[in-house]
Formats: C-alpha cells, structure tokens, sequence
C-alpha cells in the first residue's frame, strides 16, 4: 500500500541543519514544535526557537494560545528561524480525570497517536516539514514515542478519493508530505517508525477494503487483494463453492446461493514459529447485505458494502503480522458471500446442515453472518486445532444500541483471552466492552424443529447471536468481538478522517505480540 507521507528519523542537530539549509537553499519548510502549559518547551525546542522568543510571545497572547492539547498556533514567516512557517502543537492535556484515570503506558501511546494525527492535519499542503520531537515532559520511551506519532500521521492523512474524477489543478494538488524528525536516539526511533509504516499500511489496506464499493469489491475480488498477502510470505488457499459443498458448509453457502457471485473462503496463515499451535482469526466477509429475502429498508443500505469489515481487519491483521516477520502462528479465515435476494435464495423457515452437522432453522435470512462464521469456525477449529480463535463481525445492530461507536462488543467463554483483548485494547485505543453470556440466554435459540435458529428474538440481540456462534467453537478457547458500532461509518477521530477506520487491525497485532509470539 502506498502511505500518503513519508517521515525519517535523525538528531536534533541534524534536523535543525536540514532546516536551515533548505532556508537558503529556497525550499521553504514548516517547522514544528510543540508546547506545553503556558508555552513551556523542550530543550531542543527552545534552543531552536532562541531568536523569536519575543515573537513567538505576542503571536501566543494575541491568538490566545496557551499550549493546550489539541490546539496549535501557526507563524507565518517567523523572524530569526530557518522555516517558512513555524507550527507549535500544544500537548498539555490539563491533568482532567479522564486522563488521569487512563494507566500511563495507554495514555503516553494515546497522545501521540492523537499527536501524530493533529500534526499531519494541520501541515496541509506543505511539501515538507521537520518536527522537533522533544515534548516538555519527556517521555519515558522517546523512540517508540517517535513511532506512535507518525503511525497517528499516516492513518490522519489517508484519504480514499480514487473514484472522484474532478481534481484539483496539478498546481493545487496535494502532494506526499515528507516529515524530518529531530529525535534524541535517530537509530531506535527509525525502528520505531519503520515498524509503524508496517502497522500503518496494513490499516491502510483494510480501510480500502471497506470504503470499496461492492460492484468492485466482489468475493472474487476480495479473495485476489486477499492472496497479494503472498508477497511477504503468507501461505493463501481459496475454497471455491464446490471444495466447500464436499465439507458440508451448507450454512454459509446458503447465504450467498442468492447472488450471482460465487461464494469464497480464503485461508491466511503465517508460520513464524515452528510447530506451536496457531492463534486463528475469523472474519466475517459478507460484501454486499441487502437482508436476502428478509430485506432491508431502503434508507442507508448503501452502507452494507461494509458488511466485511471483519474479513477486512483480518487482512489487515495477517498483513501487519507478517510484515513485521512475527515469531507467530496466525491463520486468518475470511468467508466472503454476497446476501441478496433472488429466486435461488433461501427462505425464512429454510433448514440448513452446518458443517459440523448441526441444523439451523434460518428464521430471518438477515441474520446471516452468523451462518457464514459457524462453518467458517468450525473449519479452523477442526483443521488446525488453534490455540485460541477470535472472530470479527460487523454482526447486529443491536451493540450499536448498547454501545454506540466507542466500544467493540466483547463475549468470550474464556477469561484469559477476554483479559488479554481487553488489555490489548486499552493499548491500541481500539476497546472492548465484555457482555455476558450463559445458559438463559442460549436457549432462547433453541429452535422447535432444527437444533437451533439463527436468532432469538428482539431482546439481548447481540448476545444471543454469540451464543449461537457459540455453539460451534466446543471448549476451544474463543471470544467474538462485534464490530457493527465500529467497523464502519466511522466517526471523525484525530487519526481517522475515512468512513472505513481498518478498526481491528491494530488490536489484533497488538493481540499476538504481548501474548502469542516466541
């Protein structure tokens, strides 16, 4: 994937003798600094800065700018630096109780991420920029700092505009940004960074991957961007719907037997460690949702193009993974159908044999990714018998209900991986809400003709659809994360301005490296 900046790690000194260079040498540059409470700087900073102390005095109190996060204040042509125009970030958070609940580590990696993001929006169209990256209260890892903020760069800065066919004039356009980092430790942070451009791309990919629409992003398609993943060594098998009739995943095939578009499972793994037990991710990739016979209203149904965004986060996930060469077992499964409604498609009252010989009475043809993941899990659990699994799924409206955008919901029949998601979650940003589950709840899907139908009832909706998901994991340990709130309509962040976020991409990574590397 091609990142819309570029960001190079070197010292403090360095950075300054590139500005001042491109100064004179007419390539004008933004500088940028950043301030804490009341216009407290960094050593670096104020040395840099040593020559428009009084400048930068009265341009702070005539804008009123006080060095609070979130705010910047901008000098054009500054007297006495090497810059065309000088940038200060504020990073004082104020010391509120929302910070101060938040444990340092997840805070420290929050803010720059945000810190990152901020920057990248506010350099615009400058051609390039050198950040002096000395905080007034120094981090306690400067580097890693260093690659938290410009993973918050790269994701502010992607944009998905391919299909707009009136641009701007070539004169106006915006170019790639490229960033100069002054840093204490240039080789460690250029680590940092190089590692964030891993972990960025593969966002990057799974975001694509959801704003695409669905008469491009086919379960053909999918499975072709899918298998590009061969490129940095993961191993791809595609199952066509013949391979999966002979297993018997009547269950997922009965979704997509109503489109014209040949249903897929795409299997991803990653051997970077031997023979030990893989963990499994689970996506649930249906490209297109109109409800099948049990049909949507009309009114935003467009959005149901991001009905993948499960698989998406997958992708993103095994790319991320083996990019970085992860000392790891991961496979990835994706199943990718398309669910619309035709005269082949199946019916409200359909019986459909999964494939691990459970029957489904299929009582709404619109609670179907939870069809697609029971055999998709089921394969993966039977085939490659892994350590754990998690699956992901844009599966019910009803955790929207529960808990809006901010959270992904959390059901587990294992307390250590729901401690180590929720962990993983708290580092990444991208959290996690555990609900409950149990035996009340499972029988409200006890169907009176077939074992079990595929949802039970209004109440306790998306509860009730991981206990069916439930019923195919056996003591396998498992947590399913509902991504409907998350995954797409994406609200605007400091590091997201696109309507898919690639939410899942980074809790999952993060996922494997604290937990599941050698």
């Amino acid at each position: 994937m091609t990142l819309n900046m570029k960001f190079d790690a070197v010292a403090f000194d360095a950075a300054a003798a590139r500005a001042r260079a491109a100064e004179e040498a007419g390539r004008p540059r933004t500088l940028v600094v950043f301030a804490g409470k009341e216009l407290a700087m960094a050593d670096a900073a104020k040395a840099l800065l040593a020559g428009a102390s009084e400048q930068i005095t009265r341009a702070a109190a005539a804008a009123r700018f006080k060095g609070k996060a979130g705010s910047a204040l901008e000098i054009l042509a500054p007297a006495g630096i090497a810059a065309s125009r000088l940038l200060l970030v504020g990073v004082a958070t104020g010391g509120d109780e929302a910070d101060a609940a938040k444990p340092e580590a997840a805070a420290k990696s929050d803010e720059f991420l945000s810190l990152g993001g901020q920057t990248a929006a506010r350099l615009g169209q400058a051609g390039e920029a050198v950040v002096i990256f000395d905080l007034p209260e120094r981090p306690a890892d400067p580097a890693a700092g260093a690659g938290q903020f410009a993973l918050g760069g790269w994701l502010r800065a992607y944009k998905f505009d391919q299909y707009k066919t009136k641009k701007k004039d070539d004169s106006e356009r915006e170019g790639p940004v490229e960033v100069l980092i002054g840093v204490s430790d240039p080789a460690a942070s250029s680590v940092a960074i190089d590692e964030a451009g891993h972990l960025a791309e593969a966002v990057v990919l799974a975001r694509t991957l959801v704003n695409e629409p669905a008469n491009v992003l086919s379960p053909a398609e999918f499975a072709r961007r899918a298998s590009e993943l061969m490129k940095l060594g993961v191993e791809v098998e595609i199952l066509d719907e013949k391979m999966m009739a002979e297993l018997g995943m009547r269950a997922l095939l009965g979704v997509g037997q109503g489109s014209e578009a040949e249903s897929k499972l795409v299997v991803l793994r990653w051997n970077g460690d031997g023979d030990a037990a893989p963990v499994a991710f689970v996506g649930k990739g249906v490209v297109f949702d109109t409800g099948g016979i049990s049909i949507k209203p009309a009114a935003s149904m467009e959005d149901m193009k991001g009905d993948m965004a499960g698989a998406a986060a997958v992708t993103g996930a095994l790319h991320a993974i083996a990019a970085r060469k992860a000392k790891a077992n991961v496979i990835g499964v994706l199943g990718l159908v398309e669910n619309m409604p035709d005269g082949r498609a199946q019916r409200p009252g359909d019986i459909v044999k999964s494939m691990s010989g459970q029957t489904i009475e299929v009582i709404n043809t619109d609670a179907e990714g939870r069809l697609v993941l029971a055999d998709a899990l089921t394969y993966v659990i039977d085939k490659y018998k892994p350590a754990a699994v998690v699956d992901l799924a844009t599966l019910t409206g009803a955790i929207l209900v529960a808990l809006g955008q901010e959270y992904g919901g959390l059901f587990s029949n294992n307390d250590e991986l729901s401690e180590r998601l929720t962990k993983a979650g708290v580092s990444t940003g991208e959290k996690l809400w555990r609900f409950p589950m149990g035996p009340a709840y499972d029988k409200l899907i006890d169907s009176k003709f077939a074992d079990m139908k595929n949802t039970g009832g209004r109440h306790a909706g998306s509860i009730t659809a991981a206990q069916f998901l439930q019923r195919f994991v056996g003591k396998t340990p498992w947590a399913h994360l509902d991504i409907a709130g998350t995954g797409m309509g994406s609200p605007s962040s400091d590091i997201n301005q696109s309507w898919g976020s690639g939410w899942g991409v980074r809790l999952l990574d993060r996922l494997v490296r604290d937990n599941y590397e050698a």
